[in-house]
This record gives C-alpha cells, structure tokens and sequence, in this order.
C-alpha cells in the first residue's frame, strides 16, 4: 500500500479564497513534479479567458492553451484559474496578454519548456492569434496539435 504524501504547500488549494482584483496581485503557485525525472507534457486550456481593450474598455475572449514539460515544479491548477480569472477586469492588448501569462508560468516553473498559444475572437471583425513559447521541447516528448480551430468566418 502506498505511503499517503504530506500534502503541498499551497497559498490557495483547499482554502476559500477571493478572486484577485488585477493579475499582479494574483498569486500562482507551484507544487513538487512526482516525476522530474521524467519528460512528458502537461496541459491547461482555458477557453474562457476574458480581458478588457485597454482602449474602449468592450470585453475580449479567447481561448488559451497552456503546454509545458515540467522540470521540478508543477502547476497548481486553483491558483491558475483564479489568476487568469483576474484579468476579467484588467485592461490590455491581446498580445501582452498572452505574452505575460506565458513568461509569469515559465519565470514560475522553471520549465523545461513551455508554449502558449492565445486564439482570441475576432475585434473589430478580425481573430489575433498570439503564440510564445521558451525553451526546446525535449526529444521523445508527445506533444499534440493545440487542437483550436483556426477562425473561420461565413465567408
């Protein structure tokens, strides 16, 4: 029978916790990798991401998709979804928007790579998509087509 695992510590899993006013006083946390000495991917989608225009202050939407290879550290799944929660009310252009998840995770993790791919509806009646990504996937690794249908529009 297995050995029951003292169980991370965490800012925000298992405890109630209030949605943070603006991405920077989000907390994001991180948890042990089980198998740092193993590669493989790891994914987060989230395809209700919502923004503001940081010019005329209308809603944006996207649909985000988070790929990383862990090295020693973990995602916290809670902490991610209330800090991409937090920019429901955050002003900024899509790019700066996918950008910065991507650098705050990769800054976090310490990854051995990450990718970020941000497929955001159309404004102004045309789709930005914003792609970043740090590191080298490592040889062997699976990593699967994001899978987020290009726009396509009734044309």
């Amino acid at each position: 029978m297995a050995t029951p695992r003292k169980p991370p510590q965490t800012t925000v899993l298992g405890k109630h916790t209030e949605w943070p006013q603006s991405p920077d006083k989000a907390v994001l946390d991180r948890v042990p990798n089980p198998h740092p000495d193993t590669h493989y991917a790891a994914r987060f989608t989230a395809p209700e991401f919502t923004t503001l225009c940081p010019v005329t202050g209308q809603p944006d939407f996207a649909h985000l998709v988070i790929d990383y290879v862990p090295d020693r550290w973990l995602l916290e799944s809670k902490s991610l979804k209330l800090y991409l929660a937090s920019f429901r009310n955050h002003g900024a252009f899509h790019e700066d928007c996918t950008v910065g998840v991507g650098k705050r995770l990769a800054l976090l993790l310490e990854p051995h790579y990450l990718r970020i791919g941000g497929y955001w509806y159309p404004r102004g009646g045309m789709p930005i998509d914003v792609f970043w990504q740090t590191g080298t996937c490592p040889k062997g690794v699976w990593l699967p087509d994001q899978g987020v249908a290009p726009y396509r529009g009734r044309g």
